[in-house]
């Protein structure tokens, strides 16, 4: 019986450690290379960033896969992210492609997959941009029930309010008792 258990926990040790292996090699356990946007066309920029570096140092970043070759991830102000920028060429073929980049001390590396597709995603509905108060309907599918029109407006309260008194009437009948005919 013993001897099964040190088995079983030397097999799960080695287990685990080659996946702590694993993780060291690739990347930090949750972490990513952040890229916006994460689908693009070619020639658009593309923003990488991560947590990589801890020592506050420049990372290399790889888009070579891409085509765009290597570029560099400057640290931020006041924290311990990295960012930099590359282009897609406009040369590129639609597929998704590993992006790296690594922290030149210790050698810690994490990557994301940017899509390269040849249209554009569907960009979000503009947004409201003037002055003052947004006007106009929601789209919502239900169609056009209420209106600007107050006699309309007040027709359907009162038609509301019978129907809910009538229904509160109808119950308080077989509360007491009286049945409903």
């Amino acid at each position: 019986m013993r001897r099964s258990a040190r088995l079983l926990t030397g097999a799960v040790l080695a287990v685990g450690g080659a996946g702590l292996a694993a993780g060291i090699a690739y990347g930090v356990h949750g972490q990513v290379l952040e890229l916006v946007p994460a689908t693009a066309v070619p020639g658009d920029q593309v923003t990488a960033k991560a947590t990589v570096c801890r020592d506050g140092k420049a990372a290399a970043g790889d888009a070579s896969a891409v085509g765009a070759g290597a570029f560099t991830l400057a640290p931020a102000i006041g924290g311990g992210e990295v960012a930099g920028r590359f282009r897609v060429p406009e040369s590129a073929q639609p597929g998704t492609y590993e992006i790296v980049a690594q922290c030149p001390s210790g050698g810690r590396q994490v990557a994301g997959d940017l899509v390269v597709s040849l249209t554009p995603p569907p960009s979000p509905e503009p947004t409201h941009s003037g002055g003052g108060l947004p006007h106009g309907s929601v789209k919502t599918g239900v169609g056009g029930a209420f209106g600007t029109d107050p006699v309309q407006t007040a027709a359907g309260l009162a038609a509301l309010a019978v129907a809910a008194a009538g229904g509160t009437w109808l119950l308080h009948r077989r509360a007491r008792g009286d049945g409903i005919i």
